[in-house]
């Protein structure tokens, strides 16, 4: 192995699957932040050196890392967090992986940052996990069937089971927010911010036809790149189907409620409930889910060439995912620098291969 792992937010939810994805690689990390008594604990568990840092501080954070090594950040909400980390990654040349599902902030790395990873070596993987390789993965399969005249692509994210008690307090937290914030799409070649929520399309699933809302994804972001053709992108979120439609007027009421003044401070408070503690689903109930990404790629005068490709839970395969990522970055020599997709880094086959490794294959077609 060529550079360190660094993993910030190890004693969070995520950072511990990752954290537990990279042992069973037989990867030591590197594990750092605020609590010392936490991280002590962690560290001797394991037999790994651990550093105490503020992750809002950019030159504590800058000092964890050097040219070559791989700075993972679990630590959210990314928009509160996420820009000293991401800065000391560029600036130092170390690689860097995040989980945020959050695409402003996504935005923000890629205007900000790009060029200055790409001077100092730097390859940058933002939301790196079940938001939004899934996606990615799918879409670049469906619009490689569709042919090289791919025009549009929509991809709908589900889950085979019930997520009633499976959600984390950090997709809580998420999903709440995000009803506030536009949802960025790709229509006809530009970058357009619509209300989340706002719009409602059918995907095939298991043989059902399920509902999902408009949604972010940094599918919007980087498909173009890699696919110069494309000039729409729409992502969309079945997880919770039946509520789809009631989610549309939900989001405009949001949306709206947001714009007063204590807006925000009321809706924090009418879904302090719906949050609920920290921490999310054990092994267990990850167990009971699994997560099933659809993509439709249409070319010019064709239909739809569809794919689905499914995997373990959305939190398992998302620590599986950044740990995997992580071994390629430190060991490997990237293709490119710079703040990138999936596919821009590895390559698409690389990329294949890695996530049937960490169990999310395509499968079968919704229909039966």
């Amino acid at each position: 192995m060529t550079g360190r792992i660094v993993l910030l937010g190890v004693t969070g939810y995520t950072g511990g699957l990752v954290l537990d994805a990279l042992l069973r690689r037989g990867i030591e990390p590197v594990v750092a932040g605020r609590n010392r008594e936490a991280l002590a604990a962690i560290a001797d568990r394991h037999g790994l050196e651990y550093a105490v840092v503020d992750v809002t501080d950019y030159a504590e954070v800058a000092d964890l890392v050097d040219r070559g090594d791989v700075l993972i950040s679990t630590v959210g909400p990314f928009e509160r967090f996420g820009y000293a980390v991401a800065r000391a990654a560029a600036e130092s040349g170390a690689h860097y992986i995040d989980s945020t599902g959050e695409v402003g902030f996504v935005l923000d790395l890629r205007r900000e940052l790009h060029a200055l990873a790409r001077e100092t070596g730097s390859v940058m993987l933002p939301a790196f996990g079940y938001d939004y390789v899934p996606g990615m993965l799918a879409a670049t399969l469906a619009a490689r069937q569709a042919g090289p005249t791919v025009r549009s692509v929509d991809i709908g994210y589900f889950a085979i089971g019930s997520l009633c008690r499976g959600l984390s307090h950090g997709t809580r937290t998420t999903l709440r927010d995000g009803l506030t914030l536009p949802a960025p799409r790709r229509r006809r070649g530009e970058l357009v911010q619509e209300r989340t929520g706002s719009r409602v399309r059918g995907f095939d699933v298991r043989g059902r036809r399920r509902n999902a809302t408009l949604v972010s994804g940094t599918e919007v972001l980087f498909l173009p790149l890699d696919l110069p053709t494309l000039d729409s992108v729409t992502v969309y979120n079945g997880w919770f189907p039946a509520l789809s439609r009631p989610l549309v007027a939900l989001s405009a009421i949001t949306a709206l409620t947001a714009r007063i003044p204590l807006g925000r401070r009321l809706i924090d408070a009418l879904t302090r409930p719906m949050i609920g503690p920290p921490g999310g689903p054990d092994a267990d109930e990850r167990a009971r889910t699994r997560s099933h990404v659809v993509a439709l790629a249409t070319a010019e005068g064709s239909r739809p060439a569809e794919v689905h490709v499914e995997g373990p839970s959305a939190y398992s395969l998302t620590g599986e995912l950044m740990a995997w990522a992580a071994q390629q970055l430190a060991t490997t020599t990237p293709r490119t620098n710079g703040v990138v997709g999936p596919v821009e880094a590895f390559g698409f086959d690389t990329l294949l291969q890695g996530c049937a490794e960490v169990g999310l294959r395509p499968v079968g077609s919704g229909r039966r």
